[in-house]
């Protein structure tokens, strides 16, 4: 029986060096927080609905007076708060997450804002669609890289863990109150939200297996 070389993984027969993994996993969580961040942009700029909690994010702004990026951070934080009674333990990736996302967006959406004011329909559709895949693909590379999960990620799989309910059930309700949350403030909701809310699942179901960086043996 031939052991497993001790500093390394073991993927498709091959021991891979753990420093290897260790700069993969680095350079994917650091490549989907910022494609996450543009995936945003994409989705918030052409005004036909956001993912939930941007739709949040963009309601508080409005009424707080804070940029997008900065209402990004606080809901990050405030949803951060919520993991202690569900006793969720936080990784470099979740803390990454709220700061890399939060210091980018507001910046792309300052590049988006130098398109054209009055952009055709069938523009504004394809950057949602584009965003929607972008944001598939961020999702995938980022959770991946298995360095913890973000602060929304960790919100339901703690509640999926104390209540015992299917993920699909807890995410729906999640997302349900966020965006009527959200709505109320003065966030935006359309076609690009229903959009997102039924691409997201399957495109992330496909990418993640693709994405994971094999664990260590």
């Amino acid at each position: 029986m031939v052991r497993p070389a001790p500093d390394g993984l073991r993927t498709a027969g091959r021991a891979v060096p753990r420093g290897r993994a260790g700069a993969r996993r680095g350079a994917q969580l650091g490549a989907g927080l910022v494609l996450y961040a543009a995936s945003i942009a994409l989705l918030v700029h052409p005004a036909l609905g956001s993912t939930p909690w941007d739709v949040l994010s963009q309601g508080v702004a409005r009424v707080v007076g804070w940029t997008f990026g900065t209402a990004t951070v606080a809901v990050s934080l405030v949803v951060l708060a919520c993991w202690v009674p569900l006793r969720q333990r936080p990784g470099v990736g979740t803390v990454a997450n709220v700061l890399v996302i939060g210091a980018l967006v507001d910046p792309f959406l300052a590049l988006a804002g130098m398109l054209p004011e009055s952009l055709p329909l069938a523009v504004r559709g394809a950057m949602v669609v584009l965003g929607i895949g972008v944001n598939a693909l961020a999702t995938g590379l980022y959770v991946g890289a298995r360095l913890g999960p973000g602060p929304r990620d960790g919100l339901m799989t703690g509640l999926v863990a104390r209540t015992g309910r299917p993920v699909r059930l807890v995410r729906g309700a999640i997302e349900v109150v966020v965006v009527a949350a959200g709505w109320a403030l003065g966030g935006t909701v359309g076609v690009g939200t229903l959009a997102y809310a039924l691409a997201i699942g399957p495109l992330v179901h496909v990418l993640l297996p693709r994405l994971t960086v094999p664990t260590e043996r």
